[in-house]
């Protein structure tokens, strides 16, 4: 029987930072490393290479940018599009069973563009033909050396054609990103890369997919996460109805919300986060942190790019700038409205801890 209480929207957004161990309550331990962090939230939105690692940076205590890079280097942590059409950082070993509940229905919502690119079936499967061909036995390849394999084989890959090939790759559980060549991913075969994938049934995975995302991201709504996950509602809810018995349910106005058992609110802090960072880019609806009248400013223009911002107690009040150079990072803020004094010192704070993930010393724009 789940534990059901009322609260105030406001509060959504203090239970998600604790959710997500962006910022954690006295007493709760902090994931020891950055696979940990990744599991913890089941994915991380990674299509801004270093806006990513610093999603995972800020929620693992003493974390560096380096440290990131090794453990997608070593393969404790992968990168693919597992859902949604878009990069994310997963645990190896989750990356197959989503895909088993994700891939078809992404192919199908990409065919419009596909025929626009006049990519039909036979040039997706010599694509294949040429990456098992030349990946095989541990190989792995750049993008570049992988398109031009893909090439060879007598698929164009000009334009847009080419990622939209890698994607399909990926998506049938070909291909996933892999070992670095200095600080670029390289492509490797998703079967040599990940040894020990997990193996779950349909109704498994569904109740995995769910009770993992709630208590990640919670509270959120199913729709919240049928929009997530890429499932469709009726998968959304069955996975909800077979992880439920492990989750709270909260009421805020009449709708429901579900998280993690006897999960407390994370006390007033402030953060500096980056753009595209699960605590906003993980629900569909993202009025518990970010007002109405301030998302045009952390999305300008509307057109998908979403700025880093700064967060106090739970609330988006600005978003921030940086320029990394080779020894220092500039960085510049841009509050909605005048901050306290003691705000300001601990965005000071925040970002000084930014500077240190990257390596760089910090200078105020």
């Amino acid at each position: 029987m789940t534990r059901t209480y009322t609260a105030r929207r406001r509060e959504l957004a203090s239970l998600r930072l604790a959710a997500q161990t962006i910022q954690l309550p006295s007493g709760r331990e902090a994931p020891p490393d950055a696979a940990a962090t990744v599991r913890r939230l089941l994915a991380v939105q990674a299509q801004d290479f270093a806006g990513a690692t610093w999603s995972v940076g800020l929620r693992t205590p003493g974390a560096t940018s380096a440290a990131i890079e090794t453990a997608l280097a070593s393969g404790e942590i992968v990168r693919s599009w597992p859902m949604r059409g878009t990069l994310h950082f997963v645990a190896p070993e989750d990356l197959g069973w989503m895909l088993s509940l994700t891939a078809a229905r992404t192919i199908r919502s990409a065919a419009g563009r596909h025929r626009d690119l006049e990519l039909a079936e036979p040039d997706f499967e010599r694509a294949r033909e040429a990456a098992l061909e030349h990946l095989a036995g541990g190989r792995a390849a750049t993008r570049d050396e992988l398109l031009s394999f893909i090439e060879a084989a007598g698929v164009a890959v000009t334009g847009q054609r080419g990622i939209h090939l890698i994607q399909r790759l990926s998506q049938w559980r070909v291909l996933v990103y892999g070992p670095l060549v200095g600080r670029q991913q390289t492509f490797a075969l998703l079967d040599e890369w990940v040894r020990h994938p997990r193996q779950l049934d349909r109704d498994e995975a569904l109740g995995e997919f769910a009770g993992r995302y709630f208590a990640g991201h919670g509270p959120a709504t199913v729709r919240d996460f049928a929009w997530w996950s890429s499932l469709t509602l009726g998968d959304a809810r069955r996975g909800l109805e077979i992880a439920r018995p492990q989750l709270d349910e909260l009421d805020v106005d009449g709708t429901a919300y579900f998280l993690a058992r006897d999960l407390a609110p994370a006390g007033r802090a402030v953060h500096a986060l980056p753009g595209f960072d699960e605590f906003l880019l993980g629900y569909q609806d993202r009025t518990a942190p970010l007002a109405p009248e301030h998302a045009e400013r952390v999305v300008p223009g509307k057109n998908g790019l979403f700025l880093p911002t700064i967060v106090v107690g739970g609330e988006v009040v600005g978003t921030w700038r940086r320029t990394v150079g080779a020894k220092t990072v500039t960085v510049e803020t841009h509050p909605f409205e005048p901050l306290s004094a003691r705000d300001s010192a601990a965005i000071d704070a925040a970002l000084a801890r930014y500077a240190r993930f990257v390596g760089r010393a910090l200078v105020r724009s």
